[in-house]
This record gives structure tokens, sequence and C-alpha cells, in this order.
């Protein structure tokens, strides 16, 4: 990556005096812009956590290309694995070893180079069906960090004949952010078979004149460069194409365009052509989209995993507005001993001037956002996880995806609501399962500022079925007590 904006959020980082001036006068210009109003019904001290312009939007591609950055291994997904296959009656494979798969010596070399001693568990069942013969159609549910891109990048090179100078296979990714990741897993894996070579089809990628033809195997890109390439530039022959893989379905769909231009993509393709499909979420979109665009295919499924929080220790905290939230936060950390917290915040306001107050008290903040780029934020997380920082405050974009060991406290400054000031359940959950991983016992505090919130709080209690308890902050002995 660039390594200009890793240093960037680095420096910032680490120039305290300066990130608190920076901060004030963010806070500063926000606050002259007005303050956001509370919806009708909700406590005013809430509005905050309901900024039109301040709010964080969820943004899948960043989120999965996050993702990808700040892996450094494969997740360990307890989830189990359902199979439906296109031919019920056929037998069922899955693999312990690479080596079942008889691949090209090549090949072998360049997966265990990757650092993948055994497939993982998406990869034992996907990997038998992909290299089936004759090749078989597949669909399959497979979250960022579980080797899926390395499982289709291993089928593309099977497949392809390095004599045939042609594309021969193609993947669709929804940015090129995302392809040039893709691309990368193809250059690692082939690092022993140079006679396979991979080309991008992105925006700014070099131009070519009409007529031209690629002669890269593997051609990585954006649906619609991808679609001229085919259609109206005709560099690749979509006829020749014996494998088609579409990346990231769930963020695909949710781009503009990109739905329509990947179906007219396939509808190119030859019938015998293997049509990959990969996605981290089944919504119904998703899977309508999916059974339009695979013929008969196979389909992986990851089975709910059943979340609990039992080894989390839930508190609230009863405030009036943002400065008693700030001074519980102070009470607690004057009481006890934590490693590393994460603070959730519903607004770039209020982690902007949460992330100032906290520097002002002498403690080392990261301060994590939607609007810093995707390589500040991966640089922020590493940084965090390496303990250079020992809170890191952030919005609702970077709620999934972080595993610090080290996290024993998470408090929500606000309490999570979906787009419509709901309760949002399931970002709550992922929130405060920043804590208690790895078998260890963790601590959630809510801040509560008002009779709305404490319906939000209630409402997540309920869902949930687990009773959060109240902490008054100014009890020393009440703290300490519930950090043993």
């Amino acid at each position: 990556m660039a390594t200009d904006s890793w240093a960037l959020s680095v420096d910032e980082q680490e120039a305290t005096s300066e990130k608190t001036s920076f901060l004030k006068m963010r806070l500063k210009r926000e606050m002259a812009n007005g303050t956001p109003k509370a919806k009708p019904g909700r406590n005013a001290n809430a509005g905050d956590a309901f900024g039109d312009d301040e709010e964080e939007k969820e943004d899948k591609a960043a989120q999965s290309l996050l993702n990808k950055l700040i892996r450094t291994n494969l997740v360990h997904n307890t989830n189990q694995v359902e199979i439906l296959q296109r031919d019920p009656n056929s037998p069922l494979y899955s693999v312990k070893s690479f080596e079942e798969l008889r691949l090209q010596p090549q090949l072998l070399q360049g997966v265990y180079a990757m650092g993948f001693n055994r497939p993982s568990k998406i990869q034992e069942s996907a990997l038998p069906m992909m290299l089936a013969a004759p090749p078989q159609n597949l669909i399959a549910q497979s979250q960022s960090g579980t080797g899926k891109t390395a499982a289709f990048v291993l089928a593309m090179m099977t497949y392809v004949n390095p004599e045939d100078k042609w594309t021969q296979c193609i993947c669709l990714s929804p940015t090129y952010e995302l392809a040039l990741q893709t691309g990368k897993v193809v250059e690692d894996m082939g690092q022993f078979y140079p006679e396979v070579k991979v080309a991008y089809a992105i925006r700014g990628s070099a131009r070519m004149e009409r007529g031209y033809k690629v002669q890269e195997q593997i051609v990585i890109g954006t649906p619609g460069t991808l679609l001229d390439w085919c259609w109206k530039l005709k560099f690749i022959d979509p006829k020749k194409i014996t494998v088609f893989v579409l990346d990231e379905a769930d963020v695909m769909i949710g781009t503009q365009g990109h739905q329509d231009q990947s179906i007219r993509i396939q509808r190119m393709l030859p019938k015998d052509c293997q049509m990959l499909l990969f996605s981290a979420t089944f919504e119904e979109s998703v899977w309508s989209f999916a059974k339009r665009i695979i013929p008969e295919p196979n389909i992986i499924k990851l089975k709910r995993e059943e979340e609990t929080l039992d080894t989390i220790k839930q508190y609230y905290v009863e405030c009036n507005n943002k400065e008693d939230k700030f001074t519980a936060i102070c009470d607690i950390y004057g009481a006890i001993t934590i490693a590393q917290a994460m603070i959730f915040c519903h607004t770039r306001r209020a982690a902007s001037w949460l992330a100032a107050e906290l520097i002002k008290e002498g403690h080392q903040v990261a301060l994590l956002s939607g609007e810093m780029s995707v390589e500040q934020r991966a640089a922020v997380i590493q940084r965090f996880r390496q303990g250079k920082e020992k809170v890191l405050i952030t919005t609702n974009v970077c709620a999934r995806g972080i595993d610090v060991a080290q996290v024993s406290v998470v408090i929500n400054f606000d309490l999570p609501l979906d787009k419509d000031g709901n309760p949002d359940n399931e970002t709550y959950l992922h929130r405060i399962g920043r804590t208690g991983r790895f078998g260890k016992r963790g601590l959630a505090v809510n801040m509560v500022d008002g009779p709305y919130s404490m319906d939000i709080l209630l409402s997540i209690q309920g869902h949930f079925n687990k009773k959060i308890e109240k902490l008054d902050t100014q009890d020393i002995d009440e703290i300490e007590k519930i950090a043993n």
C-alpha cells in the first residue's frame, strides 16, 4: 500500500500535542456550523448521536478492504458449514491437506509459501467442488479472513493453460482496491509459476489500442471496465473464458450499476464456463442475485454462530450530558487498571471531542473514523494492536473485525442505533464482542443520558435477555468490585 498514507497516520498518532490542537480546531469549526437537532421525542442531550452530516455511513467495500489489510492470519471460525449439492446423490468430499488435491507442484509450493499449512474450513469443502471434473458451479458464503480468496485463486490457476496466451479466467471485484488485493494473492500464489500472468481491468489501467488482445491468462477487474474489455473494446474474447469468479457479491449488489454489468458479462460466457460466487452475507437480495447469475450451483453456507454474552459483564451509567459521560470514563480509569479499551461513538463529532478531552487527561488515544483512508485506518488498528495506544475511540464503521487480545473494556459512549433511530442489536453485539474474547472475561459499560437512551438500553437488554446492571462510577468500591 502507499507508504505516504501509512506514514501520515503514524505521524498523527505520535504527534499528541498537534493532534489535540487539530481535534480542538475541528471541534470548534464543527460547533460553529451548528449543533445537530435531536429527533422529535428524544432526549435533547442525545443530540450528538444524530448529527445529519456527522453520522458514519457503513461502507461495505471499505470495511472489506480494511479486513484484508489487517488480517495477518486466518480467522478461527466456529461456524458450522452447511453444504447443499446440485446433485444430492453425488459423494461429498472434503480435504484435510493440500496434497489431497493433486495440485501442480509449483502451485503447492506457492500455497505453502503463503503460510497455508492446511486448508481452512471453507477451503476443505469448497476446493474439492471447484477442482472437480467436470468443473462445478459454486455459491459460497465466507467471511473475510477465512481463506476464500486463496481458494478461488487456486481454482483459477489450476485450470489455466500457461501455453495459451489469452484470457481464460476473469474475477470481478466491486472496487479497484479490492481487485488489487485479489491480484496480490494471485501474484503470491504464482510466485513459483511465472508462466501464468495477471492483468487488471480497473480504472487507470494502461490504455490499449482498439483491437489489442489481452495475453494474460487471468484478468481481475471491476464490472464496468471488464464489461468494456469484453464487449466494447473486445480486448478479451468472453467465449474463451473457462472460470468466472464474482467476489464480494454483497458489496457488489450495493454498488449502483454493478449488478447489471455483472449479469451482462455472465451472459457472454460459454455455457460450460465454471462460475463461482462468494459473499460474506446472504441476505435475500444477495440470494436472488446469486441464483440469477450462477446456474445449477452447489451451495456452501455458514450456519449462524450462536454468539454468547456469558463472558461479558454489562453495566450502564446514568448521565445528563457528554461531560457527565466523560467524567464517568475518568472515574472508571481512576479506579481500575485497564489494559486497552475501545470506546464507541455514534458520530465523528462526538469521537473527536472525546479524543481531545482524554488526550488532555494524559491518555494515549487512537482515533478511528470513516473519513480516514482505509490505509490510515489499518495503520491505526495495527498500532493499537501493538499497544502503542491504550484507548481506541471509534465510530460504527469499525465495530467489526478488530480482534485485540488485550481489550478488556468496551464503552458505548453512545448506544448503537440503526438508520431509523431504533436499537441496533447486532451492532451492540459486535461492539461489546470486542471484549470477552479468547476465553477471557470482559467488561462493557453503556452511557445512558436520558429517557430515550434508557428505552434503547432496555430494548437491547430484552433482546438478549441479559440483565444490564446499573453502575455508580462515583463509588470506587463498586467499580473495583466489577473489575474482579
